[in-house]
């Protein structure tokens, strides 16, 4: 038998522990208004009228909707004064029992609760005295044994006898014990009294609110859309709201709002005791007193020359170590819209009726909006294109984010389901696309290329910095078949890039663009560019000197080539020039250059054959040289005429081999100075 079942069972058997009368319950203040917010709580309105002898507000909610009450409570009373609010103690069996001699589980039955009361005195009739003992009897009577002055005294009791506790205030305290034991029928809900003083004498509406933790209202919406390549459309837009009564109470009749935001929300364990944990101080009393026994002297040894260092003690060592549809009937009245900063609220323009634990859906939005039928290219690597809507938003409050359900309205299409989409949250005067489906009747392929020309140049020291135009171009192949209709494509937004084309918008999907599919097979195509600057060297930026005054400590195949006109950057700098524009900036100058360059790489070959001449005639003189100290007689003076000619002709061209590397250095110093040097 459950504690409250017991008690029940107590008091109809005619066994009672008087304690005064209770004050008369007050009727339970009724649910006015509720608005459900998009955040996850409700706004609760509960008013009724209130008598001048009504001492207080009543009303019951989940045990989960206390923190948030005493959070957020406001009382509106036109003609008296708040005292305050009361309500059980969250844990109702711990306190209503703290400090009886009974608890709940002696609310069992008649005698376990008189035997929890043993040595309480009390009085039956005319009798009085301790209770000793209490059993059940046959035919429903109760045995109770008394501690009477002169002895035991055994009675029987009937129902209609009472037994009294003697003691007034231990009897006040059980009762409200029983009365705990009562409000403990609902563990998960509480009463809550609010306590008026009156100020007039007149009946009076109060009104109290509160805010509360409540499910989601969640938009549900059903959306026709016009066919494709219709000019002029409209989408009708059908809001339901799904509303469910976790609050405890019926709403009956009651005014419903429903409101979109982002508002903060928090939670406080205010209904919950909260202990501090505090220091313990000890009880302090006298110390131990230690007395070491004397044990005598000892002999001392004799001084040491130095004393030895002190042994370092383990303990020293370690004291620093770390630790549907288009013809649906419309809602019976529109709901009110009323939009303020960052929220709106739709309020029913009808009562509503939702019984406590109930889920309703009810209509607050029907509106006609402008609406376009296209196809969406949001992935270019895909195949086909999806079916969407582009719709604006044309009422005078923002739509919240919701499911939408597509329905057809003309054609094959007309009362049938197209698809589910996402309704994104849309303000007063925005355009949103709304994709339903996927349309594997059209097919298209993209392309990608990259191109780049030179669009000016500018002359420095030891280079040229050529200016290149890079262009990106992305190609969309389309095939629609006959169908008519726009097409919408999110392109990527290439940072460091300029469009060549006015995007429709730009955002996290970039840039949006759009064009008409004529009926046939056709491609589009949008193009990037950006700049970059491409430097040619002249010469070995390394050197020094890019005009050394002899060539005769150089290496023709590793030194040579550094200087200028010494490798093939001739043909680099004439690619440019062609690529140029007649009227780019610096061309005139690059072609000045591109001459001189010309010249002097001319000279720089014919240097290069004239030290590789002088270089054979060095190899030959060598030889000549060493034939005279090989030979004699005849044949050295045979030696010797060689060795003269082939000195002749070392010296030859040794100076040929000047004079080209002079000829050199000229037109290369006009390279140089054309060059910034």
């Amino acid at each position: 038998m459950t504690p409250h079942r017991g008690l029940l069972a107590l008091l109809l058997a005619g066994t009672a522990l008087t304690a005064p009368l209770a004050a008369p319950i007050a009727a339970e203040l009724p649910v006015r208004g509720v608005t459900l917010s998009s955040a996850g709580l409700a706004q609760i309105d509960r008013a009724g009228s209130v008598a001048p002898g009504d001492p207080a507000l009543v009303f019951r909610v989940p045990l989960a909707d206390v923190d948030d009450i005493l959070r957020s409570l406001v009382v509106a009373d036109p003609a008296g004064r708040v005292e305050g609010l009361r309500l059980p103690a969250q844990d109702l069996a711990a306190e209503a029992f703290r400090g009886l001699p009974v608890k709940a589980e002696d609310f069992a039955s008649r005698a376990s609760l008189l035997n929890a009361l043993r040595g309480q005195r009390v009085a039956v009739g005319e009798s009085e005295g301790r209770i000793a003992e209490a059993s059940e009897g046959k035919d429903a009577l109760l045995r109770l044994t008394l501690l009477t002055p002169t002895g035991l005294r055994s009675l029987m009791l009937r129902e209609h006898e009472e037994v009294r506790l003697l003691e007034a205030d231990l009897a006040a305290r059980i009762a409200r014990a029983a009365e705990a034991l009562a409000e403990m029928r609902g563990t998960e809900t509480r009463r809550l009294s609010v306590a008026l003083r009156p100020g007039a004498a007149a009946p009076r509406e109060v009104t109290l609110s509160y805010v509360a933790g409540a499910p989601l209202w969640k938009p549900s919406w059903r959306l026709v859309v016009p066919g494709v390549g219709e000019e002029g459309a409209e989408a009708r837009l059908m809001g339901w709201a799904v509303v469910e009564n976790h609050s405890g109470s019926d709403w009956d009749g009651i005014r419903l709002s429903l409101v979109s935001g982002e508002a903060a929300s928090f939670r406080q364990a205010l209904y919950t005791p909260v202990l501090l944990p505090r220091p313990e101080l000890p009880i302090l009393g006298s110390g131990p007193v230690v007395v070491r026994p004397d044990r005598g002297g000892r002999p001392m040894p004799p001084p040491a020359a130095s004393p030895a260092p002190a042994p370092i003690m383990e303990s020293q060592m370690f004291r620093s170590a770390p630790a549907g549809i288009a013809d649906a009937a419309p809602p019976a009245a529109q709901a009110v819209a009323a939009a303020s900063l960052g929220r709106v609220a739709f309020t029913l323009a009808d009562p509503v009726t939702i019984r406590a634990g109930e889920t309703a859906n009810l209509p607050f939005l029907d509106a006609r909006l402008a609406a376009e039928r296209v196809w969406w290219v949001q992935d270019l690597g895909g195949r086909h294109p999806l079916q969407a809507v582009q719709v604006i938003n044309g009422t005078e409050s923002p739509l919240p984010a919701g499911l939408a359900t597509v329905y057809g309205r003309t054609g094959a299409e007309a009362g049938g389901f197209l698809g589910d989409a996402e309704l994104p949250a849309t303000p007063p005067g925005e355009t949103r696309l709304v994709a339903f489906a996927r349309d594997r009747d059209v097919q298209y392929t993209v392309a990608r290329r990259n191109s780049g020309a030179p669009v000016s140049v500018a002359l420095r020291r030891g280079q040229v910095a050529v200016t290149l135009r890079q262009v990106h171009s992305v190609t969309l192949a389309v095939d629609a078949g006959t169908t008519r209709g726009r097409i919408i494509v999110d392109l990527p937004a290439r940072r460091g890039e300029t469009p060549r084309f006015t995007p429709l918008a730009e955002g996290d999907f970039g840039l949006r663009v759009a064009a008409h599919l004529p009926g046939r097979a056709t491609t589009l195509s949008w193009d990037w560019e950006r700049s970059q600057v491409q430097t040619i060297p002249l010469w070995d930026a390394a050197l020094a000197e890019p005009l050394p005054p002899i060539w005769r400590e150089l290496s023709l195949d590793r030194d040579i080539a550094r200087l200028p006109g010494g490798t093939d950057r001739l043909s680099a700098l004439r690619d440019v020039l062609a690529g140029l524009p007649a009227e780019a900036p610096g061309r005139a100058d690059l072609a000045a250059l591109v001459e001189d360059f010309a010249a002097a790489r001319g000279l720089m070959d014919a240097f290069r054959n004239a030290a590789r001449a002088h270089a054979a005639a060095e190899a030959a003189l060598a030889r000549a040289r060493q034939a005279v100290e090989d030979r004699s007689g005849a044949q050295r003076e045979a030696a010797r005429g060689a060795l003269n000619t082939a000195s002749l002709a070392a010296g030859r061209t040794g100076a040929e081999a000047d004079r080209a590397w002079a000829a050199w250095r000229d037109a290369a110093q006009r390279v140089v100075t054309r060059g910034g040097g």
